[in-house]
């Protein structure tokens, strides 16, 4: 995916519209964000609802907004650079809003995951236009004020998620939580349409081949994961998936070496430090979400909190982060990208190995301890790892490497939530009876996600660090 500008070059919006622009981007990008953490604390709520999901159908609806916001993010870019940004983010609005309406009607599984697919997309349509019309509407040299305040309301959405859905889930039914974003994505879609400018368009070549490759052999690896318990691990579906996955990916990588204009160009992973930083990010989400995902379960089924002691239980753990990521790239410089993010993921892996040992009797004061171990490591390792990236991505290729980072950060996302979730309900299905039996057997099925997260933390992070190690190579002329 390459683009040109096709008219002079953008002229800057009024100054008397500059100012409003950077905080409607910010909300925009914290709304998307937000419907994930929040989705987490309606799992106990929807599970005991009248639609009776299966495990493998939770967790198929928290990972079907999450896959399909991931797998749209890097062609959703080139279609705001060909239709316009402003107006592929207002689309992405009204999608989001009718998406999260869809999810508040359902009245069946199908219909839930057919709304939460849709939202997803709607997610991705916005987020890539935020980014571009905040640098188009930037003053001269504020660009990098602003495209931290839009980093920033990345990593407060999860905790915005978490506080504003505790508020909702604790007083109404789950429907409730997306009801409260429709109006909420309508509000954003007036403030924009009154304040952004219109960014110039340019010519971009949709690779539509490429984008479906992509989410189809996410979609079958992610169904071979979630469907194995229920299935069977030799079953002909289960089997079937992962090679299936395995030859979607194949044809993937064989049709970016050839396309012209491909949606991710596979010679740019012959770049050490671009493919260490990609898994890295992969790899910090697959973390940081395998934590989401079970930690409001355990809160609410073990310790007895209600939704909104959840809510605000997993608060510090953002704010952590925010604040370690001011100093995440200030430390790296000092000791090496490697040394930080090496240290970032060991303490990801030291905060899940820790907080396998929780159970109803630990305190909340050691148990945010843990969180806060994970926290400290996540804002080390992630700020480092995006500019490994940035860094790597030839010019001509910015926009892909901006795409690719947002897609590795939400497909290691959906991996964490179903690699976690698919051991909890594995270890779980092994436990019997009810109330205090059942507590137990669910806290010893978290104990074992959050040990094999740790562990796939650990390995992958050697292969991370040593390709950070290694001296980047310039990419090749074909790229």
């Amino acid at each position: 995916m390459t683009s040109t500008l096709t008219s002079s070059p953008p002229v800057r919006a009024a100054s008397g519209r500059r100012r409003p622009v950077t905080p409607a981007m910010c909300a925009c990008v914290l709304v998307a964000q937000s419907l994930v953490a929040a989705m987490n604390l309606a799992i106990p709520k929807i599970a005991a609802s009248g639609l009776h999901p299966s495990a493998a159908q939770l967790l198929w609806i928290v990972d079907t907004y999450v896959l399909v916001f991931a797998g749209l993010l890097i062609p959703a870019g080139a279609l705001g650079d060909r239709f316009g940004r402003k107006g592929v983010l207002l689309t992405g609005l009204g999608v989001f809003a009718a998406g999260t309406l869809l999810c508040a009607l359902a009245n069946g599984i199908p219909v839930l995951l057919a709304g939460r697919a849709v939202s997803g997309a709607g997610a991705a349509l916005l987020v890539p236009a935020t980014m571009s019309v905040l640098l188009h509407a930037a003053p001269p040299g504020r660009t990098a004020g602003a495209v931290a305040a839009w980093s920033t309301a990345v990593g407060v959405g999860g905790m915005a998620g978490n506080a504003g859905g505790a508020l909702i889930l604790q007083y109404l039914p789950w429907q409730a939580l997306f009801c409260a974003y429709v109006p909420l994505a309508l509000a954003l879609l007036a403030w924009v349409a009154a304040v952004a400018p219109r960014v110039p368009r340019q010519t971009a070549v949709l690779d539509l081949p490429g984008s479906a490759l992509l989410v189809l052999g996410a979609t079958a690896l992610l169904f071979g994961i979630i469907e194995g318990p229920g299935l069977g691990w030799t079953s002909a579906a289960v089997t079937g998936s992962f090679a299936l996955a395995v030859v979607l990916f194949a044809v993937f990588v064989r049709h970016g070496l050839r396309a012209a204009h491909p949606v991710l160009d596979p010679r740019l992973f012959r770049i050490p430090r671009l493919r260490a930083g990609t898994a890295g990010i992969a790899l910090t989400f697959f973390g940081m979400f395998a934590l989401f995902y079970v930690n409001a379960q355990f809160l609410q089924y073990v310790k007895g909190y209600s939704p909104l002691q959840t809510g605000c239980a997993i608060v510090p753990l953002a704010l952590g982060m925010v604040a370690v990521t001011r100093y995440g790239m200030r430390w790296a410089r000092r000791a090496g990208e490697a040394r930080a993010v090496g240290g970032g993921l060991v303490l990801i892996a030291a905060g899940l190995l820790l907080l396998s040992t929780a159970d109803a009797g630990t305190p909340y004061v050691r148990y945010l301890a843990f969180l806060l171990v994970m926290s400290v490591g996540a804002g080390l390792a992630m700020p480092t790892l995006s500019h490994a990236i940035v860094a790597s991505v030839p010019a001509r290729c910015s926009g892909m490497g901006s795409g690719l980072q947002g897609a590795a950060r939400e497909l290691g996302a959906a991996l964490g939530i179903a690699v976690v979730g698919t051991v909890l309900s594995v270890r779980f299905a092994a436990g019997t009876g009810h109330g205090a039996g059942a507590a137990a057997a669910f806290t010893d099925a978290t104990a074992l996600g959050y040990r094999i997260a740790a562990g796939v933390v650990l390995v992958v992070g050697g292969a991370v660090v040593a390709g950070l190690r290694t001296r980047a190579r310039s990419a090749p002329a074909g790229d």
